[in-house]
């Protein structure tokens, strides 16, 4: 028995996701739960475990194509799977609400066995619309007055509706290419390409030139990750008032407290860092200052404080900006931290993070020290109230103990949103870190 999977929800109400690539051709044989697809939503590219077991009958979509939620995906051919259609008269019992879910039902099942008849008139007799409306399928005629037929409102996804009202299609026209019967991306992208006039060129126009344009251009298309980061920095610079304030410190106590723990054959795969001891400082700080760890319900009217500190790292990575946190981060030692920190980002710039990773942040760390700048104003990640900027560790003259000496020095941007956190309070939290980084043996100990 042929039997589709669709799409199912990812996580997050994410309403579409690339193909990435296939691992399973058609004519394979899988099994329950083997990866046949790796797909990229607006967070990370996930692996798709098969929902059966049996062959591959067709693959419904290319690599690189955009699929909408709830579209069929791959088609199975599975064996032992038939099932008897219900008699005339039976009533089929009530479907089984699911969830769609990774592993499992794909799109939920519009019904249940095949429609329930109209009754017909205590004559037994019946009109011609009545023989209209049995002979058409459950969704396609509602009433059919003289004048004109009226048909339901096409059925589509959101995404879809947004491409048509973008290309100017009128989705009432599209004719729907697949068994289910709902319109997809490639049906208003075929549509609009027929019904397209492409304007005539005037007398002498010179398409050389377009060419060389477009030999000087590049477009690539807004999608995944950086359509993601876009949307979601612009969010949060058009809805949290943003406020930065900023420190130069001198962290050579803590360059040298990384310096000895790399050393140590004991804690080498730890591969601690100064991000690690920043991170460190930071989980104590928030516990003086809880609003720069809480969050602004708007549509409640409250202030949430977070009693727990799920750290975002900012990762760069090929596909963009992406800050997977580190669940209870304020419960880690130094080493855990670390080690937490290092295997988080390999996964993150792998493209291995998953949604569970890439969401729950209660405050963030970017270390733009790394590409050699000193300091910056970064955007607060949304529903989170601070981000600490690291700058590079620069070694420079610097007052020390009385006198001038070369020392390693460091300036923190803190950005966080003014709702939350007043000016007093951000420079209470950035004094404390600043305090941690300048001498790390007491407050590592302790905490």
């Amino acid at each position: 028995m042929i039997t589709d999977f669709r799409l199912p929800d990812l996580g997050e109400g994410l309403p579409e996701a690339e193909i990435v690539q296939w691992h399973v051709a058609q004519g394979d044989q899988v099994t329950l739960n083997q990866t046949i697809a790796e797909v990229e939503t607006a967070k990370a590219i996930v692996e798709l475990p098969s929902p059966f077991a049996g062959t591959v009958a067709a693959l419904r979509h290319d690599a690189g194509d955009v699929v909408a939620v709830g579209e069929v995906l791959i088609s199975f051919d599975v064996a032992g799977a038939e099932a008897s259609a219900p008699e005339e008269d039976d009533v089929p019992a009530p479907a089984e609400t699911r969830e769609p879910n990774l592993v499992g039902y794909g799109a939920e099942p519009r019904a249940a066995g095949r429609p329930k008849r109209r009754a017909r008139g205590a004559s037994g007799g019946g009109s011609a619309d009545d023989a209209v409306r049995e002979a058409a399928p459950h969704d396609a005629i509602v009433a059919a007055p003289p004048e004109r037929e009226m048909r339901e409102r096409p059925r589509s996804t959101p995404p879809v509706r947004k491409l048509a009202k973008d290309l100017g299609v009128e989705l009432a026209l599209v004719e729907a290419s697949g068994a289910s019967g709902i319109i997809t991306r490639q049906d208003v992208e075929a549509y609009a390409s027929r019904t397209a006039t492409a304007p005539a060129a005037p007398v002498g126009t010179d398409h050389t030139s377009d060419r060389a344009l477009t030999e000087r251009e590049e477009r690539i298309p807004i999608r995944g990750v950086r359509k993601h980061t876009a949307d979601a920095m612009v969010r949060s610079a058009f809805t949290a008032p943003h406020a930065s304030t900023f420190l130069t410190l001198d962290v050579t106590a803590s360059v040298r407290l990384v310096e000895g723990l790399r050393a140590d054959r004991r804690h080498a795969d730890h591969r601690v860092g100064i991000m690690a001891v920043a991170a460190k400082a930071v989980c104590v700080a928030l516990m003086r200052t809880p609003d720069l760890n809480a969050t602004w319900d708007e549509a409640a009217g409250e202030i949430v404080r977070r009693r727990y500190v799920n750290l975002g790292i900012a990762a760069a990575t090929d596909r963009g900006l992406v800050v997977p946190s580190v669940k209870d981060a304020d419960r880690m030692t130094l080493l855990e931290l670390a080690g937490a920190i290092g295997e988080l980002a390999a996964t993150a710039r792998a493209g291995r993070a998953t949604p569970a990773d890439l969401s729950g942040g209660t405050f963030s760390i970017t270390n733009f020290g790394v590409f050699g700048v000193d300091a910056g104003t970064p955007i607060l990640v949304p529903g989170e109230a601070g981000i600490l900027g690291l700058g590079a560790v620069r070694r420079q003259p610097w007052e020390f103990e009385g006198g001038i000496a070369l020392r390693d020095v460091l300036t923190l941007s803190l950005s966080f949103d003014h709702r939350l956190v007043d000016g007093a309070e951000a420079a209470r939290f950035l004094t404390d870190v600043g305090d941690i980084l300048r001498e790390p043996g007491r407050v590592m100990v302790l905490a």
